[in-house]
């Protein structure tokens, strides 16, 4: 045993560590400077700290049994100290049989739940309350003090001291100052982490916010005189006030994001994020992570922590974009938050709960995929509590002139031109055309007149490739294409989408643009029929 005297300090410098409490800002580096710096004196054989925190591993507690209520307890979150019996034994670990207090239970829960300090300087007896009397004796203890860390009126949990020397008087006022300048320098950790927490989210949302913005071609706004869009518009004003699920219908380029900004737009949420996720998007083994968030070291390539879209629109809409091509093994995990509002970030153990209004959009027939069993049947349920079809732009037709003009001007902003007259002969050419791309090809079919006119009339040849590829070929039913014929066809077409795209097979307006394949397919076809691009 070390030389100890009655004159044997209990502190090495308290004031320094009181000004050192006052500069941390991260609670780990607090914690540990606390219990460091009071076990840092060979009169203290061991200083600990327990927060209160809600309850968490209750099966495995070894106070369960005696634990009033299990909603929250007191964490051993920061231990030090040295053994007298064993100079080898950790005594910094926090995973002992004393690593939960239930509030109000035994002599820590009891300041806990008091707010009171429990004090014996010299236990010359020991007292009935003392845990394991033998471990007392074989280290030497002399004097115990237990302080609660209070901040306004709050206890957040208790600091206890076991000392190789009777605590004297000035000793204990000592330590209940470096308790309450503990618990502010505590409660001021955790301000300064949810600020931390919420710039963080804030910097997530906006750079999500960003990319969207940079990404976003849209339709501009909801567009329309029709009496089909008009329906829309009501069935919107219907739903968008509640918290309801709504699943949106229609092929594709009709406008379901539109629609899912404006049910935003016109609800209680329209002050909060809208978070668009692309399910066809996204790889099948990141959907997890794109969903739900992972901690750093989850997997290979988690270099940090990341915020998944559900906590980003947490308060906000959650905007699940062709939900058909989640794989049906993670259907399950998406029905369950939508279930429970709850979270799980890949690699972390906490629960987190989520306040999210799913709309979801879909090309496909779900109901008829639920039947076949390629989409949970429960899944399309939760999802299409309130379903809206948007019709396609040929069941519109009155739309047409007026998107058509829209996409005028803002191409021609776009591009830096003036945006050519639509007139009324091209007008009812377009209206004319039954667009099977809907207000997606209307306004790419736009876009590339307003490119081609330069600065001559508006012209729209329905010659070109971009509409080649939606027309059928007018054939008697009798009549067969021979095999020489087709590849003819083809070529032909091949061609025209080249000469349109100046020669150009990829990028935007290139001829695999113009003809809806992947460039790549495009090469292997030009190969194959004896083409080359310019």
């Amino acid at each position: 045993m070390p030389s100890l005297t009655a004159s044997t300090p209990l502190f090495n410098d308290p004031k320094r560590l009181l000004l050192d409490l006052a500069q941390q800002r991260e609670l780990s580096a607090l914690l540990d400077l606390l219990v460091t710096r009071i076990a840092g004196s060979e009169a203290v054989a061991l200083a600990r700290l327990w927060l209160v925190r809600p309850g968490q591993g209750c099966e495995t507690c070894p106070m369960r049994e005696e634990c009033p209520d299990r909603s929250q307890c007191l964490h051993l979150v920061a231990s030090n100290g040295t053994s007298l019996v064993d100079p080898s034994s950790d005594f910094s670990r926090i995973d002992g049989r004393f690593r939960r207090f239930p509030i109000g239970v035994r002599k820590v829960g009891r300041i806990a739940m008091t707010g009171e300090a429990i004090e014996a300087p010299d236990m010359a007896e020991l007292p009935d309350w003392v845990a394991d009397p033998e471990w007392v004796r074989s280290e030497g203890i002399i004097g115990f003090a237990g302080q609660p860390l209070s901040h306004r009126g709050l206890v957040l949990g208790v600091l206890g001291v076991f000392s190789r020397v009777r605590i004297g008087d000035e000793c204990l006022d000592w330590l209940r100052m470096i308790a309450d300048h503990a618990a502010v320098a505590i409660a001021h950790t955790h301000a300064w982490e949810e600020v931390q927490r919420l710039r963080n989210r804030l910097e997530e949302e906006n750079e999500y916010l960003q990319q969207e913005v940079a990404a976003e071609q849209g339709f501009g706004e909801m567009l329309g005189v029709s009496p089909a869009l008009r329906n829309v518009s009501h069935q919107i004003d219907l739903v968008a006030p509640t918290d309801s699920s709504v699943l949106i219908l229609g092929e594709s380029g009709v406008g379901k994001e539109l629609v899912a900004r404006e049910l935003h737009r016109r609800s209680d949420r329209a002050d909060r994020p809208l978070i668009k996720v692309n399910c066809a998007a996204i790889p099948r083994e990141l959907f997890e992570s794109e969903f739900f968030g992972h901690v750093q070291g989850a997997f290979t390539g988690a270099l940090r922590d990341r915020t998944g879209r559900f906590e980003l629109a947490h308060g906000g809409t959650l905007f699940l974009d062709e939900v058909g091509e989640v794989p049906l093994d993670l259907q399950s995990k998406l029905l369950r938050v939508l279930q429970e509002g709850e979270i799980e970030r890949i690699g972390e153990e906490r629960t987190r709960k989520v306040d999210v209004r799913v709309i979801a959009a879909t090309n496909r027939d779900l109901r008829e995929e639920s039947r076949e069993r390629r989409f949970r049947e429960d899944l399309y349920y939760r999802l299409s509590v309130f379903p809206i079809e948007l019709p396609p732009l040929r069941e519109r037709r009155e739309d047409i002139a007026i998107l058509a003009e829209h996409f005028l001007h803002k191409a021609g902003q776009r591009f830096g031109v003036s945006a050519p007259r639509l007139t009324k002969a091209v007008a009812r050419q377009l209206e004319r055309y039954d667009w099977p791309g809907n207000v997606r090809e209307l306004q790419h079919v736009v876009e590339r007149a307003v490119i081609l006119s330069r600065g001559g009339p508006l012209r729209i040849d329905f010659e070109e490739p971009v509409q080649v590829a939606h027309r059928e070929i007018a054939l008697d039913e009798s009549e067969v294409l021979t095999d020489a014929q087709v590849r003819e066809f083809e070529r032909t077409n091949l061609r025209r989408a080249l000469n349109a795209a100046g020669g150009k097979v990829h990028g935007p307006l290139g001829a695999a643009q113009l003809l809806g394949v992947k460039p790549t397919t495009l090469s292997s076809r030009l190969k194959a029929l004896g083409l080359k691009a310019k």
